[in-house]
């Protein structure tokens, strides 16, 4: 029997993404430690993501009002989200509380775009397969499952742009906190908290 890579690498993105969005949900709930290389990699690593994807907005008007939409609406709601995190001192270490439901309200809607996607692609509604799209495509949707074809839609990328802003300024704005908060601040929120 011969093993295909080809056919196993769009369910293997598959288990990656939802391994993924089972790990940032999961960071949406309680306290969670300051981790400042870490928070710094992920900037970096978004804005990289952010940046490669920037040239799509040469495509359309479509595209360019969806990239700066959703770079705004991400930036508002990390501003929003970062006004309501406190800080905490627990066993000696800085955290971070996140605002849960602005962290749920990003998270549900990059997933409710990647599930409907899904669902058009492989329910064979597929809008992929009008101008523009490979034949192959339309031809094997495993194949439609990759980045290329999931980015065709300005709404995708709008909402992958907001996930970027969001991401982007709210780790930016935890470093800048952690980094000005005073001590009366970690004493009022731990105080408060319990």
């Amino acid at each position: 029997m011969h093993l295909d890579i080809a056919h196993i690498g769009p369910y293997l993105l598959a288990a990656l993404v939802v391994f993924a969005i089972y790990r940032r949900f999961r960071r949406n709930f309680g306290r969670q430690p300051l981790r400042p290389k870490l928070m710094t990699f992920r900037i970096l690593l978004l804005t990289f993501i952010g940046c490669c994807l920037l040239p799509m907005a040469l495509r359309s008007a479509q595209f360019l009002s969806a990239e700066i939409i959703g770079a705004a609406l991400g930036i508002a709601m990390a501003l929003w989200g970062a006004q309501r995190t406190r800080f905490e001192m627990y066993k000696g270490r800085l955290h971070y509380v996140p605002h849960t439901y602005t962290g749920i309200a990003v998270s549900l809607l990059f997933l409710g775009r990647l599930l409907f996607r899904l669902t058009q692609m492989y329910s064979g509604t597929q809008p992929l397969a009008g101008k523009g799209a490979p034949a192959a495509t339309m031809a094997d949707p495993a194949q439609a499952f990759a980045p290329a074809a999931m980015l065709r839609s300005p709404l995708t990328l709008g909402i992958l742009f907001v996930l970027v802003g969001y991401y982007v300024c709210y780790y930016s704005l935890m470093l800048w906190k952690s980094k000005h908060i005073s001590t009366q601040d970690i004493k009022g929120a731990s105080a408060a908290a319990s």
